[in-house]
């Protein structure tokens, strides 16, 4: 693992893009906080920008250097989250424009599986995570599902994982800083 981190970090440093297991499904990433690996994701997904991306950071101090605010329902949240649980948040701070919705927001998740957490932990930013799938089709469930369009895409493929089925995504709940929280998706 240690060199499948390596190597994903080293991609991630120079702006490139990445297809990596995730907590939940294969994902397409790159690092959150630059403008050009963002849009290299969305031109590869053919998806609208307007259509924003969720991140990955792997603890809670990561997560305050980059929300203004962080409501304490979150943190309760994914204390007792029994599943990957996404909450998009309000006021993101210190990330690529590109991935922030027009209502100012962003999804994130705090990531636990080892080579996500680990691989954060090495770049010291949060890991843009959307769906290892063209805009518009199914999610893979495995890597082999993955069409070559994707594979192809990327700059780095991490070889772990790949005989594993990954079905299960996210919860998603969208938190207001007044304290307005709905279920998008269970």
């Amino acid at each position: 693992m240690q060199q499948e981190i390596q190597n994903a970090y080293e991609t991630l440093i120079n702006g490139g893009i990445i297809l990596y297991p995730t907590d939940t499904i294969w994902g397409i990433g790159c690092d959150a906080t630059h403008s050009d690996a963002v849009k290299k994701v969305y031109a590869l997904k053919n998806r609208a920008e307007s259509k924003s991306m969720i991140v990955l950071v792997n603890n809670e101090q990561m997560l305050y250097k980059h929300f203004s605010e962080i409501p304490e329902t979150a943190i309760q949240i994914w204390e007792l989250a029994n599943r990957p649980t996404t909450l998009i948040l309000e006021k993101p701070k210190n990330l690529a424009h590109e991935i922030i919705a027009p209502d100012n927001s962003v999804g994130v998740r705090i990531c636990k599986e080892p080579f996500c957490y680990k691989l954060i932990e090495r770049l010291k930013r949060p890991l843009v995570s959307t769906s290892a799938n063209l805009s518009g089709m199914p999610s893979p469930t495995k890597y082999a599902d993955i069409v070559p369009e994707i594979v192809n895409g990327v700059d780095y493929v991490v070889q772990l994982h790949q005989e594993k089925i990954m079905n299960l995504p996210s919860t998603i709940i969208k938190l207001n800083l007044n304290g307005e929280i709905k279920i998008l998706r269970k």
